[in-house]
């Protein structure tokens, strides 16, 4: 671990035992939320997206002390390698897809962009220029701070969006757009349209939109108990709201006018890595312990990580079904 890790790890422990506790009420508020979703409650868009960022305001903070500061579990395309290296072959293969012609003059937009790191490593790769939205004032804060940190403002721009509005964007300003893990576990079907006409809208011709996102596969079955068993245990983990099929999302990008060039599972399974990161939760429940008995941290951190690790084993169960894809690959064209 180097020392970006090591100083990222003692920020989020310093920021959960200095959480207020109106955050700290909202974010197991939000949980409990996400569990009555899944025993079936009726729920409203605007409740869902509040509840998404509660939970991300305390879950990012949360995860960063594990190595997760990204917020995905990419696919393991590189056995030997840890999650930040897989992390980053995930990203560089998604870039590729956007067939960016003049890579450094481009401007992209991550969609969901969380603490901006994603789009820090795009902007290095490219030499262009990425533009970031995403629904937590909190992470947002976070990317600024970094960007400032890196001296790369004025080629990372950040702002506060929320997919379910109109994005604040001009029409065919962007080289391409893309989303890992980000856009399509929070809407609901009828919504799928609306978005996609966003996302077509703020594209230049001939630009693509390329994703590595969480969706159900073609084998999962509503009518399977132990399928709906699994979904309900792993979904509020994912911090997600709904769960859609690859055909879904299709169909809506090309209603939207797209031109869909690939739809498919991941390369590789996340779970190997979701094992890795389990581990590291068990050996830092220790560490969260003494803590918490030392009055450091309050005891809802580790209810917290022991209820990450319940839906992270079913998550690594869907998985292995082959019934769901936390990095199902959809790239598509604006014509």
């Amino acid at each position: 671990m180097n020392w970006y890790r090591i100083k990222t790890a003692v920020t989020g422990l310093r920021r959960l035992a200095n959480l207020p506790e109106e955050d700290k009420q909202a974010c197991i508020d939000a949980y409990r939320f996400f569990q009555r979703m899944q025993d079936g409650e009726k729920t409203k868009t605007a409740d869902e997206t509040k509840a998404v960022a509660d939970y991300y305001k305390v879950l990012n903070n949360m995860l960063s002390v594990f190595d997760l500061e990204k917020l995905y579990i990419p696919p393991q395309l590189n056995d030997s390698e840890g999650l930040y290296q897989n992390q980053l072959l995930c990203e560089q293969a998604l870039l590729s897809e956007l067939n960016l012609k003049n890579a450094d003059k481009s401007h992209l937009l991550d969609m969901g962009c969380g603490r901006g790191r994603i789009a820090h490593h795009f902007a290095t790769l490219t030499g262009g220029q990425v533009s970031g939205y995403n629904i937590d004032p909190n992470q947002l804060e976070n990317a600024v701070e970094w960007a400032a940190e890196c001296d790369m403002s004025d080629r990372l721009h950040f702002k506060t969006g929320d997919h379910h509005k109109r994005l604040e964007y001009e029409s065919d300003s962007f080289d391409g757009c893309f989303s890992i893990q980000a856009v399509w576990p929070f809407f609901k079907k009828e919504e799928l349209d609306a978005h996609a006409q966003e996302m077509y809208r703020v594209l230049k011709p001939g630009a693509r939109y390329a994703c590595s996102e969480y969706l159900l596969t073609p084998y999962f079955d509503w009518t399977n108990q132990e399928h709906v068993a699994l979904h309900k245990r792993y979904l509020p983990t994912l911090a997600a709201t709904q769960s859609m099929y690859p055909s879904d999302v299709c169909a809506a990008l090309e209603r939207a006018g797209f031109r869909v060039l690939l739809s498919a599972p991941s390369k590789s399974e996340a779970w190997p890595i979701c094992e890795q990161k389990r581990d590291l939760i068990l050996m830092g429940r220790k560490l969260v312990r003494g803590l918490e008995a030392i009055r450091i941290l309050p005891p809802w951190v580790e209810e917290s990580l022991d209820l990450l690790q319940t839906g992270g084993q079913a998550w690594t169960d869907a998985e292995k079904a082959k019934i769901a894809d936390l990095n199902w690959r959809i790239v598509a064209e604006k014509g």
